[in-house]
């Protein structure tokens, strides 16, 4: 069974800065694999956010996060990362990861079968 367990999440200002990790068991995500992370906004659908590919080497980030979050991964600690900085009200959201097997469509939540439980993100203005 596979488990993720996401830390790093609360609250900060405007402006702060926030690491989110998420650690798999269960199962190892190493070379031909692919991470992501997504956020739900309250009282909004769950949107992609980054992801990151190995083998491949491919990283992607929705507009709104490109130059202050950066996505990264540790196959050895079979881990991934998001770095969120300069961090925005608007950032506020309960953010998950996920994993996959393989590294195509990468952005497509729905192809990502393994999910964290969430961490809440509030960014106070």
């Amino acid at each position: 069974q596979v488990q993720h367990v996401e830390s790093g999440g609360g609250l900060v200002q405007a402006g702060g800065s926030l690491r989110l990790s998420c650690a798999a068991s269960g199962r190892t995500f190493g070379y031909y694999s692919s991470w992501g992370w997504s956020r739900q906004p309250p009282g909004k659908e769950r949107e992609f956010v980054a992801a990151i590919s190995s083998g491949t080497g491919d990283i992607t980030y929705t507009d709104s996060v490109k130059g202050r979050f950066t996505i990264s991964r540790d196959n050895a600690k079979n881990t991934v990362y998001l770095d969120m900085n300069r961090l925005k009200p608007e950032d506020t959201a309960v953010y998950y990861c996920a994993a996959k097997y393989g590294t195509s469509q990468i952005t497509n939540r729905q192809q990502y079968p393994y999910w964290g439980q969430g961490t809440q993100v509030t960014v106070s203005s």
